[in-house]
């Protein structure tokens, strides 16, 4: 399965904020409703931490998707 980028400006982002601002959820509350419902995984582990401190070559799964992120 092929891995989409997502470009980051900085690091560490959080998780809930960067699945609403990259358009993976349509709001902070949806994309914390995500992450409490057990969809997202990151680096091939379940993650519950709304706030999870993200970092370049760091891998979302979302539904299927799969991410990786790229500090510009």
């Amino acid at each position: 399965m092929s891995e989409e980028i997502i470009a980051i400006d900085r690091e560490p982002v959080e998780l809930y904020k960067l699945l609403k601002f990259e358009g993976l959820a349509e709001s902070g509350a949806a994309a914390k409703h995500l992450v409490d419902e057990g969809r997202v995984t990151v680096n091939g582990e379940p993650e519950s931490r709304r706030r999870r401190k993200l970092v370049d070559g760091d891998r979302l799964r979302l539904d299927g998707r799969c991410f990786v992120l790229r500090l510009r």
